[in-house]
């Protein structure tokens, strides 16, 4: 399967964000994508795309190889295959040409999976293989070199004369060396650094929350146990930043106050490239059921014993076991109290609760937000400002979560109880309460805060709702309208 066109268009689109003047040359790669051909093909006319990897060392340096084809000192590269992503086909081609393995490389801060470069430029017609004047879509994609030194090279024979490392300013491609000699006045040196973060969660009493991820083709690490976190993206000021939206888009009830940079370690794309990554420890003590997770399978609690018993990622066992040791679980009491399945009563079912704005505008219409189509719970559905509640009162948590979803202040005094739902959505399922709170009164206007659970507010005639409505949000507004206090749902 070649690289997704949406894929592509998204790289296009962040690229001409950044360089909008390019737009007119890149007409070439637009027509190609609008085309019913296939823009990675060789066999498309009158261009396609390539790839290209700018390879750069410590100092500053750019890896150039001799083609014998075109009796030119280029960056290595070639055509799309079978890759999964543009930027798999340009790590393809450098270690195809160059005997460096994707494990010497690693992705730069400043530029990330993005490429550094698009160029369109002209290739002469070559009767021999039947191929007629076209053009190059190249897409340049910058690595740094892991090690201190190059490493030994082993060339491809067959198309490699030789290798070079040029300075930024040598650069023999014009627009790659304009978008380097940029880039090094924003911090491109050629020094790897961490471009993960990851949260090393624990209680204080010995136990550490691990992720158990998604058992998917095109993801890293499927199916282990893992820390909660990601990759940088372009918009992210640091790693804690970084890290913190990973935490807000994967377990969006999981609030950590405190993060603190505990260790670097290292970890393999799923290109099997170089990931460096920095730890962050953080403190909480929590029930992982009521996180509201979006991404991967479960969130549980382990304790450093337990944890031959568990396909982790690697090196994970050694960092948790390590923190351990240097961190020795707190004995006495516990500062918080943390009430498990196993630690309730007997025949006590613990449950999710959660809590909902019921909030009227001056034509008795409700608001509702649109949650997000990728939501793992109800997407592409209307429902209730809510969240769940942390250990806080819930009118509280109502106040907390108004303010940081939709930008409304509301007062506690001016909130009233008017319906509760208590509902089930399977024999497996956790039950839930769901507590619905009118404010007569609030200050500001909804904006759309955390858009990567709701990507719209509106106002609704409760006569007149949409059909993608939340099931339990439509019984309450039903029920509330008709003055009754209480719907059970599921059981």
């Amino acid at each position: 399967m070649p690289p997704a066109r949406s894929d592509i268009r998204n790289l296009l689109k962040d690229y001409l964000e950044h360089h909008p003047a390019e737009r007119e040359q890149l007409e070439p790669l637009l027509a190609a994508l609008d085309s019913e051909a296939e823009p990675t093909s060789r066999a498309t006319f009158p261009g396609h795309i390539t790839c290209s990897a700018a390879v750069i060392d410590r100092d500053r340096r750019v890896l150039h190889i001799g083609h014998k084809a075109s009796r030119k000192l280029l960056a290595p590269g070639g055509h799309v295959e079978d890759d999964r992503t543009l930027l798999a086909a340009a790590l393809r081609e450098v270690c195809e040409e160059t005997g460096l393995r994707p494990a010497d490389l690693c992705l730069t801060p400043q530029v990330l999976g993005a490429p550094i470069d698009i160029d369109v430029h002209d290739i002469d017609a070559n009767p021999t293989k039947g191929e007629p004047a076209h053009q190059h879509i190249d897409f340049r994609f910058a690595f740094y070199l892991v090690t201190g030194q190059p490493p030994l090279l082993t060339l491809q024979d067959e198309e490699v004369s030789g290798a070079e490392w040029l300075p930024f300013a040598d650069v023999r491609s014009p627009t790659l060396r304009a978008k380097l000699l940029s880039a090094e006045a924003h911090g491109l040196d050629g020094q790897p650094e961490p471009v993960n973060a990851s949260a090393l969660i624990h209680d204080g009493r010995g136990r550490y929350l691990l992720h158990l991820r998604d058992q998917r083709e095109g993801i890293c690490e499927p199916g282990v146990f893992a820390l909660l976190g990601g990759g940088r993206e372009t918009g992210d000021p640091c790693l804690e930043a970084t890290l913190r939206r990973e935490l807000a888009e994967e377990a969006p009830g999981l609030k950590i106050p405190h993060l603190t940079p505990y260790a670097v370690e290292e970890a393999t794309s799923v290109d099997g490239l170089a990931v460096p990554i920095q730890v962050y420890a953080g403190r909480w003590n929590g029930d992982p059921d009521t996180v509201d997770l979006q991404e991967g399978v479960l969130l549980r609690w382990f304790t450093p014993d337990m944890l031959d018993r568990l396909h982790l990622s690697p090196g994970l066992g050694d960092l948790v076991r390590r923190h351990a040791t240097e961190h020795p679980a707190a004995k006495g009491p516990p500062d918080t109290i943390h009430l498990s399945r196993d630690e309730a009563p007997a025949g006590t079912e613990l449950h999710i609760v959660g809590v909902h704005l019921y909030l009227q505008d001056e034509h008795d219409r409700i608001l509702l937000g649109l949650r997000h189509p990728n939501s793992k719970y109800a997407p592409n559905e209307w429902h209730f400002l809510a969240g769940h509640c942390e250990r806080e009162a819930a009118i509280g948590c109502l106040v907390r979560e108004t303010e940081e979803e939709a930008g409304l202040i509301i007062e506690p005094t001016d909130v009233e109880l008017v319906h509760l739902v208590h509902l089930v959505d399977s024999p497996v399922a956790r039950p839930r309460i769901g507590l619905v709170f009118r404010a007569r009164s609030w200050s500001g206007v909804p904006q759309v805060l955390e858009p990567d659970r709701c990507v719209e507010w509106r106002w609704w005639n409760p006569k007149d709702l949409p059909a993608e409505v939340v099931p339990y949000s439509r019984a309450a507004i039903e029920a509330i309208g008709a003055g009754s206090l209480y719907t059970e749902m599921g059981w």
